[in-house]
């Protein structure tokens, strides 16, 4: 009977990735069909998913290749091929860990970390990525707000204010400010302060490896006051963007401050993430002495 009853669930598995499988493959071909009848139409819509003749990067987008090119002239050193070549390695290499960890161990809350962990690698390491790429990462992060709220909604402040110089190229100074007071007061953000102790951050796994690292022992402290820092440090690049003149001699200063501090977190988030997902109890008795 049981042997019955496990090829009836895997014939029932089978037929749901089937209807899934024809639902994807039946919309994307009804989102195509306007374009097939012309060869030029298709071309040009490759060349707009696939953007490789406008080059790694544009505009002050918060990812690595950006921010590096502050220090590394990265676009003038290297060919288009080779940029197209090491932004895919790194894509791949930084999504690999989770992307095995959920093969591995597939759960429901380690597919919604794979997930914020895999559009993070492609919003930081990809190529040609805009500012508002960000939303592909804060959607599913989104689905981890009940369970880790500090960090999520930490996460999902920074993704917003990571996109200021194009809300005020927009005229969106004032639905920015609003929206996001609003945020902290509606998730409670500044009172889970409270609540940084490796339990409420999910660190015990990790914790158990690197505890005899002695400034791990304030890590806790030490996102507290992170924490603080970046929102006051928030505030005052959005003051200064919005508000002051920029020097003649620098006068993309704002919009590369507001760069290279959101590149920063998100590097931050992506690693907390992987480490939260890759050190993920894989056994429900593990589940529950955690819990």
């Amino acid at each position: 009977m049981a042997s019955i009853w496990a090829r009836d669930q895997q014939d029932r598995r089978l037929v749901l990735l089937i209807k899934i499988a024809a639902t994807v493959i039946a919309t994307f071909a009804i989102c195509w069909l306007p374009f097939l009848t012309d060869t030029d139409q298709v071309l040009q819509l490759f060349r707009r998913l696939f953007p490789v003749d406008r080059g790694l990067f544009e505009d002050k987008v918060a990812n690595v290749w950006c921010s590096l090119s502050n220090l590394i002239k990265i676009k003038k050193i290297l060919s288009s091929q080779v940029q197209l070549i090491l932004s895919f390695l790194a894509t791949f290499l930084s999504l690999l860990p989770t992307c095995l960890k959920l093969i591995a161990h597939p759960t429901q809350r380690g597919f919604k970390l794979a997930m914020v962990n895999c559009s993070l690698s492609f919003f930081l390491f990809s190529y040609q990525v805009h500012e508002k790429s960000i939303l592909l990462a804060s959607l599913p992060a989104c689905l981890l707000i009940t369970e880790f709220p500090f960090v999520s909604s930490w996460f999902l402040l920074l993704s917003t204010f990571s996109m200021l110089p194009l809300l005020l190229k927009d005229g969106l100074l004032l639905p920015y400010i609003v929206l996001s007071l609003a945020f902290l007061l509606v998730t409670g953000t500044l009172s889970a302060l409270a609540k940084t102790s490796e339990e409420h951050l999910h660190l015990q796994p990790f914790f158990l490896v690197v505890r005899l690292i002695p400034w791990f022992n304030i890590l806790s402290q030490m996102i507290k006051l992170a924490f603080i820092l970046s929102v006051v440090t928030m505030a005052v690049l959005s003051f200064m963007s919005a508000a002051l003149t920029p020097p003649s001699s620098l006068p993309d200063l704002f919009p590369v401050l507001v760069m290279l501090f959101s590149c920063i977190h998100f590097l931050f988030f992506l690693a907390y993430f992987n480490i939260i997902h890759l050190w993920e109890p894989t056994s429900e008795k593990k589940k529950n002495k955690m819990s």
